[in-house]
């Protein structure tokens, strides 16, 4: 650990902490108003295109102009979108605000609070601040972080009952309150990272770094650049481009329904299901501080595989538990499977990418679970509406399961660095080269 690393670590902690109750309270606000499974749906979508949208300007533009600047910019439109949501209740606005706000990016049980589109920044600041032996055992503890800032997020989530029962305040004030508290986490985001070391801010861009690689003969040739990144790169990207892509098609699916589902199949409310998320935060938390310990064991595309499959199942069985607690249970054990992949892959996309162009590869590799999540809430919300309540988590299930098939198909011969140099003496696997 390192002063940027913990100013880093201190911004995931408050961008976690406001998604761990916009992931509970946004879904409940919705319908409170008077709008629709669909709609909601609807602006889950919206939002998520919005943010494909800006993870890919964020990972085109920030290897050259300063992965920090866009970290403080996404910030400062976090704090707009809370007091946009104070301004009206209109459906339009609604929209706008979300999208602002790049909530739907994580928050939810176990997730730590993802950070939205800004991620591409975050995910190449932190890889260039730790070592390759001991990246993923950061990003393991940047979770374990974000989660516990998540769990307390979970529990902020009661606040407006809290108000509603003691301080007569009516429940829509008190989302107001929680909406005011976004836009006050948002600017100290801004502030935190501000103070951070950021390299990329201060080096030419990748393609004059490295504009000439040994052609036939010995004798050098220009390389290729698209958007900051060779074709080596573009290859190893375009796997994750379309493994993130089924993915976003299963969150789109379980994401915006997961509360609602519950609210509708239980009957319970905010306080329950923020307490319910504030359980299974702390559960998985420690998972999170065993991800470096399990990508060394098993490797890292073993580990991901693995606890996709395991995940999926528990999920398909949660849609069919009769009980709310039974379907709790389910759940905090699916959540605490999953977490152990989220770190091996963040670390393993920066380990498999050459340092120059690890941002822009993030926010491609990233984007296309945006888009993803964009298409597939539409036909979740109809299907849960007419259909049947538990088809959002059914149809998550089966599409994480696809992703868990190709995740492997693509990446099971494919090594960082670190794994490399642990692997005993034999063929060399493939692994991304500088092409310096």
């Amino acid at each position: 650990m390192n002063r940027d690393l913990n100013l880093l670590f201190a911004s995931r902690a408050l961008r976690s902490l406001s998604q761990g109750y916009m992931a509970v309270v946004l879904p409940l606000y919705v319908v409170a108003l008077g709008y629709s499974a669909i709609d909601l749906g609807m602006i889950a979508a919206v939002n998520s295109l919005a943010n494909a949208l800006v993870a890919l300007a964020v990972g085109v533009l920030a290897d050259r102009f300063g992965r920090k600047l866009f970290m403080v910019l996404i910030s400062l439109m976090m704090a707009l979108s809370g007091a946009l949501f104070c301004l009206s209740h209109a459906l339009g606005m609604i929209v706008v605000a979300a999208s602002l706000g790049t909530y739907g990016g994580g928050g939810g049980a176990g997730r730590g609070g993802a950070w939205g589109p800004l991620y591409p920044a975050a995910q190449a600041l932190i890889a260039e601040h730790a070592s390759p032996l001991q990246r993923t055992r950061i990003f393991g503890q940047l979770s374990f972080v974000g989660v516990l800032a998540s769990a307390a997020g979970s529990l902020t989530a009661y606040l407006p009952q809290f108000l509603h029962r003691t301080a007569g305040y009516t429940l829509l004030e008190g989302y107001d309150v929680l909406f005011i508290l976004t836009a006050i986490v948002g600017v100290a985001m801004a502030l935190v990272v501000l103070p951070v070391s950021d390299t990329s801010a201060q080096s030419d861009p990748p393609h004059r770094l490295h504009s000439l690689t040994p052609g036939d003969g010995g004798k050098p040739r220009a390389q290729r650049y698209t958007f900051g990144m060779s074709a080596q790169t573009w290859r190893i990207v375009g796997r994750f481009m379309t493994t993130n892509l089924v993915n976003g098609v299963a969150l789109g699916m379980i994401s915006p329904f997961l509360v609602l589902w519950f609210h509708r199949r239980y009957g319970v409310g905010a306080g329950e299901i923020g307490s319910l998320f504030f359980v299974i935060n702390l559960m998985s938390a420690v998972p999170f501080l065993m991800a470096g310990r399990m990508a060394h064991a098993f490797g890292s595309v073993r580990t991901v595989v693995g606890t996709r499959i395991i995940g999926s199942v528990l999920l398909l069985l949660m849609a069919l538990m009769p009980s709310f607690w039974l379907a709790s249970i389910i759940y905090a054990l699916r959540t605490i499977c999953n977490t152990l992949a989220a770190p091996v892959r963040q670390s393993y996309l920066m380990g498999v990418i050459e340092p120059s162009q690890r941002a822009g590869a993030a926010g491609f590799a990233n984007s296309p679970a945006q888009v993803g999540t964009s298409i597939s809430p539409f036909l979740a919300g109809y299907l849960m509406e007419h259909v049947w309540l538990g088809f959002p988590l059914a149809g998550g299930a089966a599409f994480q399961l696809i992703n868990g098939a190709l995740y492997w198909l693509f990446f099971r011969n494919l090594r960082p660095p670190e794994e490399i140099e642990d692997a005993e003496p034999g063929p060399a696997p493939q692994t991304q080269a500088s092409p310096s």
